[in-house]
């Protein structure tokens, strides 16, 4: 999570964080003194650990119209436990809480099963089918207990299936590609539509596939930081912040996008949506061209500059705010929606703009 490889659920781990600590306590209350109460600890904490995690490195939104009945459903058994006042109906209401809450989860696999890698859903699948091995053999195993297990079970295993059935091997959850146990190796890279050569200024991104006009490139990741957490004056490789808001930037991603260049007469251009920042093409690239976007669209009362050596026939020299633009190039950034919301003001489009634009 922390190299975002994977785009965990937040509805999915708030929930399952909030179901582990009443399973952990109506664990305890059913079966005093029991050791397996430890294993519910650790788990309990992992889940609220991940969970944290998922929350601040994510951008705030409001939850889906799915997620939103899946933590309204789990918070009523929650309360309908308070009501009952019973350990034993509390055990059965997370049982019934556990498919709900992976919900979520399985909507976010079926848009993209990039979000989740195989090797955590395995190993969480195996430690399920061994506990409920274990669990059959015995005879002091609970009806709601063995119910608990068997749930789990099928919906680790659901999720495994869904993200391809990779591989239960945990070092390959970190993006390495040695190890065995594989069953079906989902993770092997298909053709890149980018690669990464040198130019004048170093690092640059090229086009490895073509891309139309309006075409999305690659979407801007990375922590966001307050303007007083970011280097005074960043250079070099420490230079890979972006501005997102006025008091707010995107920092390194430790992906594509961190090595994208400017250039004053770009091909491409920062989009911002309600599902993040996308770099789109603003005129036709053909495989081979340079992928850049102008640094200038997003800087609001900043500090910051830079030396411009893009070498383009319109390059301005200089770097800086958004408000240092020529007038018409400003409104011409703004009427295709390729600034942040602080400078979408109203502005005119220019068809001298468009066209030096068009042609760089």
């Amino acid at each position: 999570m922390r190299r975002q490889l994977v785009q965990p659920n937040r509805a999915s781990w708030l929930i399952w964080s909030a179901a582990i600590l009443v399973e952990t306590t109506t664990y305890a209350a059913v079966n005093p003194g029991a050791p397996q109460s430890i294993v519910f600890l650790v788990s309990a904490a992992a889940c609220l650990v991940v969970t944290l995690g998922i929350w601040r490195n994510s951008a705030w939104r409001l939850p889906s119209a799915t997620e939103s009945v899946c933590m309204a459903a789990c918070l009523a058994a929650l309360l309908l436990w308070l009501l009952f006042s019973s350990a034993f109906w509390a055990h059965l209401l997370v049982v019934a809480a556990v498919p709900i809450s992976f919900w979520p989860t399985w909507e976010s696999v079926m848009q993209d099963r990039a979000r989740e890698r195989s090797p955590a859903w395995g190993l969480w699948t195996i430690g399920d089918l061994a506990t409920l091995i274990i669990a059959a053999r015995g005879e002091d195993i609970s009806v709601a207990g063995f119910s608990y297990i068997f749930v789990e079970l099928t919906c680790h295993a659901s999720v495994w299936f869904m993200v391809g059935l990779a591989t239960i091997n945990p070092i390959r959850s970190f993006g390495w590609r040695q190890g065995r146990f594989y069953i079906l190796d989902a993770y092997f890279p298909a053709r890149s539509p980018f690669s990464v050569g040198e130019n004048h200024l170093g690092k640059a991104v090229y086009a490895a596939q073509a891309f139309a006009e309006g075409d999305v490139i690659v979407k801007f990741t990375g922590k966001r930081f307050r303007a007083d957490q970011i280097p005074a004056l960043p250079r070099g490789a420490s230079d890979r912040y972006v501005q997102i808001k006025p008091e707010h930037y995107l920092g390194p991603s430790g992906r594509i996008d961190d090595l994208i260049n400017h250039s004053c007469a770009p091909n491409g251009g920062l989009r911002f949506t309600d599902e993040g920042v996308f770099l789109v093409a603003i005129r036709p690239i053909a495989p081979g061209d340079e992928i850049s976007w102008d640094y200038s669209t997003t800087l609001h009362e900043s500090n910051w500059h830079m030396i411009c050596q893009c070498k383009s026939p319109d390059c301005r020299r200089v770097v800086s705010n958004f408000q240092t633009l020529p007038a018409e190039l400003q409104a011409w950034y703004r009427a295709r929606n390729l600034v942040p919301p602080y400078l979408r003001e109203d502005g005119g489009g220019d068809d001298a703009a468009a066209a030096r634009l068009g042609a760089g």
